[in-house]
């Protein structure tokens, strides 16, 4: 049986061989065939050379014929380094590659997006198994996008891929690839594949990583890199997408040789057999998919896509603790607290709020992170850098008042969001602003219901309620408070549906909500008078929280929540004594 099986498997062997043979002559027949003429041409010059000139030529000295080539090959060179030169500085692209284990990250260190790293696994998988996937029939995964917004940790699952594959990885800005001239981005691109090839022959396979890929795969039907018309010399320097086609190419290329001895084998036909092609991973990173090429999204190029968002609250304790461990801190802080203060913050933000409250223990002689430091570096993160304002004492008490409004309504109607802040100074992020009340999510929020939406009305409204009730005037700083409360008023009625109605004004017939204008105004007009009653009932609070902001400047969180605490407990307390008085 064995005998029997060697036989066969010799049989095969020679028959391809045999096959070889007459493939290798049918080509080479076919060059002959299509190329007799340049071929009698060089014979007959070869021919003519080696019997008439060359017995004719005097024999140079053998240091006058060294002198002679040197000149020769010094001219080629000067010429050669200048364009060499001129073209490796002007369209040399910011590229880094990084060698196996050299990035230290892992799948270890990507924390709150388990699905994402679910997904990541697979791909390291593939590519560490990539001999046996092949041999079942699958091919190589070519591309993988990564889309969302700024911050998620594209480039750094991206470097995480790489370290558990143990491939080299290649760290490339997709913007540098818009060479200055004409041809040079699709040169940069033939190159950068060229080498990630050679790697992967060499590792067995290979990550190319473009960051902002959309700078090179923007679609072809419009925008800046869509081959429009461009002034001056267009056709001399850089423009169109000459890159786009060659990375498109690159991606999912055709069944050709790489190497240049087999390429110039098979030209005569010396040299047959299929094409080998190299597991070359490309991870692209966007913040808008949408604007990327279709021919660059379909199948075989990029065949994997995956959106990268900022973790959820179930597992932003992940990230916050995994960057909390790094730094010396204070074991009493809470990580419930940082989850609930930190909403839709990513990872990136996560990284840099705790670095920032680092600065600021350092800053202040302490050796180790305490809560107040996060808290700080937070409203410093949002907020941008405090400017101190010089108000005069009326100034000081108005709009004390006037935030101390929106704080205190903020706590009392808002069962899903905190008052957090609440300054009389001028912030970066606040332009135009010389105090503001600012709230938090204490969850998720993606829907709200017809009760939080009029609670929020009725914060929106709680600064002119408490410049009536408590300074008997009307300030036109509540301009933007009854924009912001009119425009929520008239989704309320108009495009909620929560106002007994079900026409919406977003309707493209131009069908008009019946008294539209008359609705929003009634609606207003109730949650004023429910708010000033509300301020009516919780009077020492808003009176605590302006005084102490009219004092201190700013309030935390802990410290709204301490003054309002201490307020109704007092005024539960004179409750409780004037009616054992009246007993």
């Amino acid at each position: 049986m064995v005998t029997k099986q060697r036989q066969q498997l010799k049989q095969e062997q020679e028959r391809d061989l045999d096959r070889s043979i007459d493939v290798g002559l049918t080509q080479f027949g076919r060059f002959v065939k299509y190329r007799w003429l340049w071929l009698l041409l060089a014979a007959i010059f070869g021919w003519y050379f080696l019997t008439s000139v060359l017995p004719q030529l005097t024999p140079p000295s053998l240091g006058s014929l060294f002198l002679y080539i040197i000149q020769v090959v010094f001219a080629i060179f000067y010429v050669l380094i200048q364009f060499v030169a001129m073209f490796w500085f002007m369209g040399r692209p910011r590229l880094y590659w990084v060698m196996p284990g050299e990035t230290g990250l892992g799948f270890k260190d990507y924390k709150g997006n388990p699905d994402v790293l679910e997904e990541a696994r697979r791909i390291v998988r593939i590519l560490t198994g990539i001999k046996e996937y092949q041999e079942m029939g699958g091919h190589p995964v070519r591309g993988l996008l990564l889309s969302g917004p700024p911050g998620t940790g594209k480039s750094y699952l991206a470097q995480c891929i790489s370290t558990e594959a143990g491939v080299p990885f290649a760290y490339a800005s997709a913007a540098s690839f818009r060479g200055m001239f004409w041809g040079m981005d699709v040169l940069m691109v033939k190159n950068l594949y060229r080498k990630a090839r050679r790697y992967a022959r060499e590792f067995g396979a290979c990550v190319v990583f473009m960051d902002e890929f959309d700078a090179i795969g923007m679609s072809r039907t419009g925008g800046e890199g869509s081959g429009g018309s461009h002034s001056g010399m267009g056709g001399l320097f850089g423009g169109g997408n000459g890159g786009l086609n060659e990375l498109l190419m690159q991606m999912d290329p055709p069944p050709i040789e790489n190497g240049w001895l087999k390429k110039l084998l098979r030209v005569p036909g010396l040299y047959q057999g299929k094409a080998q092609s190299q597991p070359v991973l490309t991870i692209g990173a966007t913040n808008v998919p949408q604007a990327l090429d279709p021919a660059l999204l379909r199948p075989g190029r990029f065949d994997r896509q995956i959106r990268v968002l900022p973790p959820t609250d179930r597992y932003r304790g992940e990230v916050i603790e995994y960057y909390l461990n790094k730094v010396r801190h204070d074991p009493a802080i809470s990580l419930p607290a940082l989850v609930q203060r930190m909403f839709e913050y990513t990872p990136v933000a996560i990284k840099h709020v705790i670095n920032e409250a680092v600065i600021m223990a350092h800053f202040d002689g302490r050796d180790m992170v305490a809560y107040k430091d996060i808290a700080a570096a937070q409203d410093k993160h949002e907020f941008g850098i405090r400017q101190l304002s010089d108000l005069t004492p009326i100034e000081r008490r108005r709009l004390a008042y006037h935030e101390a409004g929106h704080t205190v309504a903020c706590h009392y109607l808002m069962e899903r969001e905190f008052p957090s802040y609440v300054t009389l100074h001028r912030h970066d992020s606040e332009e135009g602003a010389e105090a503001f009340a600012a709230w938090r999510n204490k969850e998720t929020v993606k829907t709200r219901s017809k009760q939080e939406v009029l609670a929020l009305l009725k914060v929106y409204l709680a600064s002119r309620a408490a410049e009536e009730l408590f300074l008997d005037i009307k300030l036109n700083g509540v301009a933007g408070d009854l924009a912001q409360a009119t425009t929520l008023a008239g989704l309320y009625v108009g495009a909620y549906g929560m106002d007994g109605t079900f026409v919406s004004h977003h309707n493209t017939l131009n069908i008009t909500v019946p008294r539209l204008a008359e609705r929003v105004e009634e609606v207003l007009q109730q949650q004023f008078r429910e708010v000033k009653q509300l301020f009516q009932e919780h009077y020492e609070a808003v009176i605590a929280i302006a005084e102490a902001l009219i004092e201190q400047d700013e309030l935390l969180a802990d410290d709204i929540k301490r003054l309002i605490d201490e307020a109704d407990a007092r005024k539960v307390m004179a409750k409780i004594t004037s009616e054992a008085a009246l007993a």
